[in-house]
Parts: C-alpha cells; sequence; structure tokens
C-alpha cells in the first residue's frame, strides 16, 4: 500500500471515529428529508384547534384527583380504556398492579402561640396519624438537617420544623423525603416541613415521605412557604411557639390498579418497540394535569394522529400510562417485570417519558449509545418549526427508568419548567394554570419523534 493510500485511509478512519463521522453516519440511516411531509402533517394536525385540550379538560373535570388506592383512579382508567378502544388502535390492554393505599383523612395544624392561627398544610404521604386529641407541642425551627444535629438537646418533645428554601427539587425534596426520620431520632414528638417549591399562594405541597426501620415513626406534615417564613421570624425574635397538629391518615393493604396500554403494531418489525407515555396516577389534590394526564394524554393523542393520518411505521408505537409513580412506582416496575417475562424487553428500541408538566417544549434529554443520539438529534431537526429541537445528552422519566437501567435507551420530553415548581403536588395542579397551544406542541413534538424514530430504516442502536 503506498504513503498517499495509507494516508487516505488514516484520514477516513479518523473521520468516521468523530463525532462528525457518527452524525453523518447516523444522516445515512434517518434520511429526515423523507419524512418532512410525515412530519408537517403531524404537526398541522396536532396545532389544528382546541379540541385536544377540551377533551384533557373534560377529564380533568371529570376526574379530579387520581391517588393510588383512590376510586376516582380506577373510575378515570375505565374511561380511558373505554374511549381508547374508540380509536380503532390495534391493541388496547391493561396490566393488573398491586399499588400501595394511603388515606389522609381529615388534617389540621393550628398555631395556638405566639396567637392562634389556622395555617394551611397537607400531611405527607405515608405519614402515620397523630393521637386523636392530636399533638401539641413546642416547636424548634431548623434551616437544615446539620442545625437539627446541632440542637439535638433541644429537639426533645418537639415539633421540629424544617425551613429550608427551595434551591433545587433534588436537594430541597430530601427534608420531604427524610425529614421525619432525622427528627425522630433526636427525639422529637412530629416533623413539619416548608413545602418544597419556589413560589406559593398559601399552597401547601404534598409528596412522598419515607420511615426507617428501628427509627419511631411520627407524624410528618407540610405547611406553606410563607408560614414557615413567619415562624421562623418568631423564632428569631425568641417568641415560644406553640403548634397543635392533628392527622388522621392511615394505611390500608395493598389495592389493585391498572396500568393502560394501546398501541399501533409496526408494519415490517412489529417485533420491535417504542414506547412512550406518562403516568395516570396524581396526588390527592387538585385535578393532577400538569403532574402528569397532561403527559399521558399527549402521548395518547400522538398514537391517535398517527391513526387519522394513515401513518403505520415499521415498528411497534406504544403508549403506556404507568400507575402509581407518585408513591410507589409500582408500574414502572410492572411494565419492566412484564416484557422481561414474555421475553420483549430486548425489543424496547425507546423509551419516552413526558412527566414535566406539558409546557412550552424545548426538545428531548435523551440516554443511550453515541450513534443513536446522533440519530435522535437528527429526527429532532424536523421539529424546528414549532421549536422543540433541542436534543441534550441526559434524559429520561422515573417510570421508563426501570427499563433504562436494563439497557433500554429513554428519553424525557424538555419543556419551560419555571412555573412546574409553583403547582408541583398541589391543590393548584388545575387545568387552567395549561396552555391548549403549548400542550398542542407537546403532542406535535412527541408524536414527530416517536414516528419516525419508529419507521426509520436502522434500529437505533443499544
Amino acid at each position: 500500500m503506498n504513503s498517499v493510500r495509507r494516508i487516505g485511509y488514516i484520514l477516513l478512519f479518523l473521520f468516521c471515529s468523530s463525532g462528525f463521522g457518527t452524525a453523518l453516519h447516523a444522516q445515512q440511516h434517518v434520511d429526515i428529508e423523507a419524512y418532512r411531509d410525515e412530519a408537517d402533517k403531524i404537526i398541522n394536525s396536532a396545532m389544528n384547534g382546541n379540541e385536544k385540550f377540551e377533551y384533557l379538560s373534560l377529564f380533568a373535570d371529570t376526574f379530579g384527583h387520581r391517588f393510588s388506592g383512590s376510586e376516582s383512579l380506577e373510575n378515570s382508567i375505565d374511561w380511558i380504556v373505554k374511549e381508547m378502544k374508540k380509536d380503532g388502535f390495534d391493541r388496547v390492554f391493561t396490566q393488573d398492579v398491586k399499588v400501595p393505599h394511603w388515606v389522609r383523612g381529615e388534617e389540621s395544624a393550628t398555631l395556638v402561640s405566639p396567637r392562634r392561627s389556622d395555617l394551611p398544610m397537607l400531611g405527607l404521604g405515608g405519614s402515620v396519624a397523630t393521637p386523636e386529641e392530636g399533638i401539641e407541642a413546642e416547636v424548634l425551627v431548623v434551616s437544615s438537617f446539620e442545625e437539627l444535629k446541632e440542637k439535638a438537646e433541644q429537639a426533645k418533645g418537639k415539633i421540629v420544623l424544617y425551613d429550608v428554601p427551595f434551591t433545587s427539587y433534588g436537594k430541597t425534596v430530601q427534608y420531604r423525603l427524610n425529614g421525619a426520620v432525622e427528627a425522630a431520632k433526636v427525639g422529637a414528638v412530629a416533623s413539619l416541613i416548608r413545602s418544597v417549591g419556589p413560589f406559593s399562594m398559601q399552597t401547601p405541597h404534598t409528596g412522598t415521605s419515607r420511615y426507617e426501620e428501628g427509627v419511631k415513626k411520627i407524624p410528618h406534615a407540610a405547611i406553606t412557604l410563607e408560614d414557615a417564613a413567619m415562624i421562623h421570624r418568631m423564632s428569631k425574635r425568641g417568641d415560644t411557639i406553640r403548634i397543635l397538629l392533628k392527622m388522621e391518615a392511615k394505611t390500608l393493604p395493598d389495592a389493585t390498579s391498572r396500568n393502560i396500554i394501546a398501541e399501533i403494531k409496526g408494519s415490517e418489525k412489529p417485533e420491535e418497540i417504542v414506547v412512550f407515555g406518562g403516568h395516570i396516577d396524581s396526588w390527592d389534590v387538585g385535578q393532577g394535569v400538569m403532574d402528569d394526564a397532561g403527559g399521558c394524554f399527549a402521548a395518547w393523542e400522538a398514537l391517535r394522529i398517527m391513526k387519522e393520518l394513515g401513518l403505520q411505521p415499521k415498528r411497534t408505537i406504544r403508549v403506556v400510562m404507568w400507575t402509581n409513580e407518585e408513591n410507589g412506582l409500582r408500574g414502572g416496575n410492572a411494565y419492566r417485570d412484564m416484557i422481561m417475562e414474555n421475553g420483549t424487553l430486548d425489543n424496547h428500541i425507546l423509551a419516552m417519558e413526558s412527566d414535566g408538566g406539558v409546557f412550552e417544549p424545548k426538545g428531548f434529554g435523551f440516554s443511550g449509545s453515541d450513534e443513536a443520539f446522533a440519530m435522535i438529534k437528527e429526527i429532532g431537526k424536523l421539529l424546528e418549526p414549532i421549536g422543540s429541537d433541542t436534543i441534550n445528552r441526559g434524559g429520561g422519566g422515573a417510570d421508563i427508568g426501570p427499563i433504562m437501567r436494563e439497557g433500554v435507551p429513554g428519553m424525557g420530553l424538555v419543556v419551560d419548567g419555571s412555573r412546574y415548581f409553583w403547582y408541583h403536588h398541589t391543590a393548584a395542579d388545575t387545568i387552567d394554570k395549561l396552555s391548549a397551544e403549548e400542550y398542542n406542541k407537546c403532542i406535535a413534538t412527541m408524536a414527530v419523534m416517536a414516528y419516525v424514530a419508529a419507521d426509520a430504516e436502522k434500529t437505533l442502536p443499544r
């Protein structure tokens, strides 16, 4: 081999090994121009009118919250399955899932001194009850777990209040998850947290909490940002603060719920599956539209658009509405177990989730191989007309997490999240917080991505 030819091969190898070479390689397997007309048809169909948003509104107003173990959740699942069967999908079915059944009951928090005031509050998921007469005790305010340890001697027999301003969800939620355990370790009789969120209009936020084996279980609840800050100011002035906490919370035996599954069979490789969706359960306050009926319905509408346009991809496209994401993740785990048992795990080529609210979509975060990432970025270019074409590294979702950990490439819809934690897990998660246009864009974004990934000549490589 002469030196010129040798140099040429070396350059070719380096070129193909580079990110640019990978992107070009992917481009050869995702001819996005061949999908331009279909993508435009999907987008136009999704953006046409407000009927889809009205359908979501009907659902939200009819069923309200859909907490695991509740009648409202199961009634909503019955309704969805009935409606899905009218759409003519190739398959609509459910998967039974045993879910936790925690019931809030009546509850209240009353500031007794230095003045009397009823405090808006929400018990945290999984909390134990107070005695029937409640717990009245002096309050110790702390701003961190470290400060609690420093003041451990002062905490005995008191109600601990964690007044921790929101920085990020991942950091601040630790006080909701573990606050009762840490307070109990130093002898507190109950614990309260400043609700996990950056904004409030006297709206407490609920969510899951944990207990630890060998540590006494004490009642655990959330109060509002405003009241936590007020009580902290009182404490700094030297006031003696007393609160009366009453909670009837109880945990019942596990109940039966269901994952909802609908699909369009692939025309050439039906055994290969692109799955996407959200979680149909919600907390027991508000309507759970932002978190996460909107994500579920956006996926459903995306599949319906493909059906109405007569688009049948080469691979099967499956929508799943997972149950019990909020306080157990039983639906996501049960789905993983089902596809591992029936031997279809390896056939899942892509999983996609929407669980960050159906606000203005920006694109996706993707977790998978470099070549698959390059292919997804190419497909993303078809979303430029609606501005949701940004594809970044790193993404997924709670419900697809179990199958992602088994090797399935995953991605999460990325939206403008500036208002998400204003309403997250509150009574204010209601349909009026959403926009029909933004919701329609989320539908279009998910539909184009799912369809082209399912129809591309080359299967997304792991």
